[in-house]
């Protein structure tokens, strides 16, 4: 009976809270398979051969703490103290790969038996960008997807072209007329690495920029990939490069919003990941329901409606489907807009607004 109240007690809280959220935006950040122990503790020394000596005497320091920050500064340093951070956190799907993950997020639900794998199955659901556009009655170009894997042309979105979605080795029309943009076209075709289902990152995240300046979307998704394609093909040197970058994208990205009149001071900034994956030099390649820490992700959230503290220690277990509900309290949106959701609002992300007697 109590811990009923309680709950009910707290969703009329967040009811309340949704109705005075100052965030109209929201930033999606991901990068693909993002291991706890890398982004909690930094340089893993037991994933070091001979051959990263000098990566070795760049990223290593004695303690997890200093190791982190000297991989991730500014994610440590600058956009962690501003916000929160939440560890315990799992997926629920039960395939702990890429595309079951990346709908938990986007939809605040398991969908399992549809969804199976990787495969190029249409998402049977409406993400909540899909959702957002419909509901605003925004036009295509105002939410928008970039990201390096091409699956996301799969992934979110259920009816294929209702928002602006770039993904894998795809040239961008717009904004029209950019001659940086053009370079990017151009230069992405050329620049390939490992297989022909994944772009750099560099190209997705110079590309969304360059949208982000031109176009100013109402919302927006990027979704970086090298962090999991080095990790497959066992190369730990580049998965620590490709963190680094992920820093230095984070930073620029936060930069602009701060700096933009439209997104400064009404943008939420959400990071997280779709998977983890294994904790030893056997299995860190690796990811799926059979490796034990593949279940394991972690979330930060950013924005003038998150209460600024930091890096969360010993919270309850939260779930990668309690993302999306999450995102839409902190929009201002109300609890069964957007009806399907098993995920719960997380209270440690949404603040607390005392309520009026009243209410």
């Amino acid at each position: 009976m109590k811990s009923s109240m309680r709950r009910r007690e707290f969703l009329l809280s967040a009811a309340f809270a949704a109705a005075r959220r100052k965030s109209r935006h929201v930033v999606l950040f991901t990068s693909d398979g993002v291991r706890r122990q890398d982004l909690f503790g930094g340089m893993d020394a037991t994933l070091v051969n001979d051959k990263m000596a000098d990566l070795r005497q760049r990223l290593w320091r004695p303690t997890a703490q200093e190791r982190r920050a000297t991989l991730m500064p500014f994610f440590w340093n600058t956009l962690v103290p501003r916000g929160v951070l939440l560890g315990n956190m799992q997926v629920t799907n039960r395939y702990r790969v890429s595309y079951p993950g990346y709908s938990e997020i986007l939809t605040g639900r398991t969908q399992d038996e549809v969804i199976r794998g990787n495969d190029p199955v249409q998402n049977p659901t409406p993400s909540l960008f899909e959702f957002l556009k419909e509901r605003s009655h925004l036009r295509k170009e105002q939410v928008a997807v970039f990201a390096s894997w091409v699956r996301f042309h799969s992934i979110a979105e259920a009816r294929r072209g209702s928002i602006y979605i770039n993904a894998g080795y795809e040239a961008s029309p717009l904004p029209r007329d950019s001659a940086k943009v053009g370079l990017l076209n151009r230069l992405q075709m050329d620049a390939r690495y490992l297989d022909d289902s994944s772009r750099h990152d560099a190209f997705t995240f110079e590309l969304a920029m360059e949208y982000l300046a031109a176009l100013q979307p109402e919302h927006l998704f990027i979704s970086f990939d090298e962090t999991d394609d080095w990790a497959h093909n066992k190369r730990y040197d580049q998965v620590l490069k490709s963190l680094e970058y992920f820093d230095r994208a984070l930073k620029t990205l936060w930069g602009y919003l701060q700096n933009s009149p439209k997104y400064r001071d009404s943008t939420t900034l959400v990071i997280t990941t779709d998977h983890g994956r294994g904790a030893t030099l056997d299995d860190y390649s690796g990811h799926g329901a059979k490796v034990a820490g593949a279940e394991q992700i972690w979330a930060a959230f950013i924005g003038p409606d998150t209460p600024a503290k930091g890096e969360l220690r010993d919270h309850p277990l939260r779930r990668q489907c309690d993302i999306a509900p999450t995102i839409l309290n902190l929009l201002g949106i109300e609890n069964g807009a957007y009806p399907g959701m098993s995920g719960a609002i997380i209270p440690e992300a949404i603040g607390q607004v005392a309520m009026p007697a009243s209410f």
